[in-house]
């Protein structure tokens, strides 16, 4: 095993607040059971839009019904590649690298959340599409929740993976070290496969320090959209892992302002919200992405096959 020096060390600390609220695979150590892809799985079509003063990257894989996916904090579309195959053959999935990330020129514009739930919209118009599923994981989250808010018609069922809605959301210890992201930590990142991933595939790696400079300033401004939350009018899937980086209480406050959790459904699920929580066991913030948990629990939800099963009272078995 590889030792990693302090100084790199010192950058997957600061990475690891980074990605509670920007998401990505921070673990350069650890071994998976996950079934990945030995190459990269080559999208049906890619290229590129320009959308408000940037030139967004994006791929389109599979047949089937427009899902939109939208990835964490210094990653890309290439973080989704292990779902790939279990999303294909039934969905045709639309691969966005976000403002700055992956093959997205990082370009003079602020990096902001709403800015870009907007140049999603574009995107979801230019690709021909009237309606579309999102799923976003942790920044990618936020990206999402925000095009649901801003163009809610453009949304047909929204999947919320590790998302934070307030920054009171986040464990406190957290806080400090997401105000210390910026330049300054590029080269001890180096070691990390944030940094490896964007540079293979970035039109200007240099620009790294740049990057953590500009989601540094974003992480470190308040932010609180629990009053948007009442605000989606699709049906929403909220997931997270039952060891990831928001408090389980912000988790429970806002599955409730969804209409969740408020009393028992009932016997014939009369009082049934129509929004969804899942929590998905032995999972953290880093992995629940790529976790082979993940698409079971989202697609029959997207597909609207998630029916409950019914007891028919004989001999414990339940109704076909």
């Amino acid at each position: 095993m590889r030792p990693i020096s302090d100084r790199s060390l010192a950058g997957l600390a600061l990475a690891a607040a980074l990605l509670a609220g920007a998401g990505c695979h921070a673990q350069t150590e650890r071994t998976s059971t996950v079934p990945t892809t030995s190459t990269p799985i080559p999208p049906a079509r890619h290229g590129y839009f320009p959308v408000h003063g940037l030139n967004y990257y994006y791929e389109v894989h599979g047949q089937g019904e427009p899902l939109l996916l939208l990835h964490g904090g210094l990653g890309s579309t290439g973080m989704f590649d292990p779902m790939l195959p279990a999303l294909t053959p039934t969905r045709q999935v639309i691969a966005v690298d976000l403002h700055g990330h992956g093959r997205t020129s990082l370009g003079d514009r602020e990096m902001s959340l709403v800015d870009m739930g907007d140049d999603m919209a574009a995107i979801v118009e230019q690709l021909g599409y009237r309606q579309v599923d999102v799923l976003g994981y942790s920044m990618g989250a936020a990206v999402a929740f925000r095009l649901a808010v801003q163009h809610p018609a453009a949304v047909r069922r929204l999947v919320l993976v590790s998302a934070a809605f307030a920054q009171a959301g986040f464990y406190p210890e957290m806080l400090p070290m997401q105000a210390q992201v910026s330049a300054a930590m590029a080269d001890g990142m180096k070691a990390t496969p944030m940094y490896t991933s964007y540079v293979a595939v970035a039109p200007h790696p240099e620009e790294f320090p740049r990057l953590l400079d500009r989601i540094g300033a974003l992480m470190r401004k308040p932010y609180d959209w629990t009053a948007d939350v009442k605000r989606l009018t699709m049906p929403t899937l909220l997931v997270y892992g039952d060891s990831d980086m928001m408090r389980l209480e912000h988790i429970i406050e806002v599955y409730q302002l969804l209409g969740g959790g408020q009393r028992d459904a009932g016997w014939m699920r009369e009082h049934m919200a129509k929004n969804r929580l899942a929590i998905l066991p032995n999972l953290t913030h880093y992995e629940i992405f790529m976790s082979p948990k993940l698409v079971p629990t989202v697609l029959p939800f997207l597909d609207d096959t998630d029916r409950p099963p019914v007891w028919s009272g004989e001999a414990g078995k339940p109704a076909r």
